[in-house]
């Protein structure tokens, strides 16, 4: 029987979910290579183990813990017995497929803020201890109504059956969240993503609002100066919106949904 206080809490951990498979997809690790660590015929590297301990929930240095701490550890109920838990072990979800989405966007939606025009921003996708995390930049000038606005959101990204879901909190005084689901388009067509988002407009009393939204990647090395630079409200035909946004852009299918619009 081994002594190795990390052997002995990794496999314990393991115990924990429903199969390794789904442990070494989860993480994206190769089941091979995992099943080296359980053996005790190898130890992860730094960046491994910082994978497999957020996604475990715990930190590095509980591996390291006797055995019976880190079972308390681990199965505390304000972890993965407890409903918030659960739902953060839906991130980041099929890692693998996230991972082909890693990178710079520019992405475009429609806001009741500036109805009848497209609300331009920034996003970055990146994979950071076990987890995709998501920064997005807003940062509006509207010259006719004398408005000059800089709005930073983060959160975390997570892959099912090739959707992508994000959750978004502003940062602040006073946090927003916001959802979004997102989808490939076709096969051949790896520039965009497109789907629904759901936020709250600032000029309109902080309602809830649902509408489109499309992100066009820029690769993983960019001019962030000159992608700060395209932010902001542009006009349905502007010319610096590419054709396949303005596309699934416009039509009334595309119109925004709002609380205001419901009947009384």
């Amino acid at each position: 029987m081994t002594s190795d206080p990390f052997l002995v809490n990794l496999r314990f951990a393991c115990t924990t979910r429903r199969s390794v498979s789904d442990i070494c997809r989860a993480i994206g690790l190769n089941r091979q290579q995992f099943n080296r660590y359980i053996a005790g015929q190898s130890r992860p590297s730094p960046h491994n183990l910082a994978r497999i301990a957020a996604y475990f929930g715990v930190s590095v240095a509980d591996f390291t813990l006797e055995p019976r701490q880190f079972e308390q550890r681990i199965l505390s109920p304000d972890r993965d017995r407890s409903e918030a838990r659960l739902l953060l072990d839906g991130f980041p979800g099929d890692l693998p497929v996230l991972r082909r989405h890693l990178g710079y966007y520019q992405t475009f939606h429609l806001s009741p803020s500036w109805p009848g025009m497209v609300v331009s921003s920034c996003t970055r996708l990146w994979e950071e201890r076990g987890s995709v995390r998501i920064k997005s930049i807003e940062r509006m000038r509207d010259p006719a109504n004398e408005i000059i606005q800089f709005s930073k959101y983060v959160g975390l990204v997570t892959c099912w059956r090739n959707r992508l879901f994000v959750a978004e909190r502003s940062v602040g005084r006073q946090p927003l969240l916001s959802q979004t689901i997102l989808v490939p388009f076709e096969e051949h067509q790896r520039v965009y993503l497109r789907g629904t988002t759901m936020g709250v407009s600032w000029r309109k009393g902080n309602m809830p609002y649902a509408s489109r939204m499309i992100w066009r990647a820029l690769g993983q090395e960019v001019d962030k100066r000159q992608m700060l630079a395209r932010c902001g409200v542009l006009a349905p035909n502007a010319r610096s919106l590419p054709p396949t946004v303005r596309q699934f852009l416009s039509g009334p299918e595309a119109d925004v949904l709002s609380v205001m619009d419901a009947p009384r």
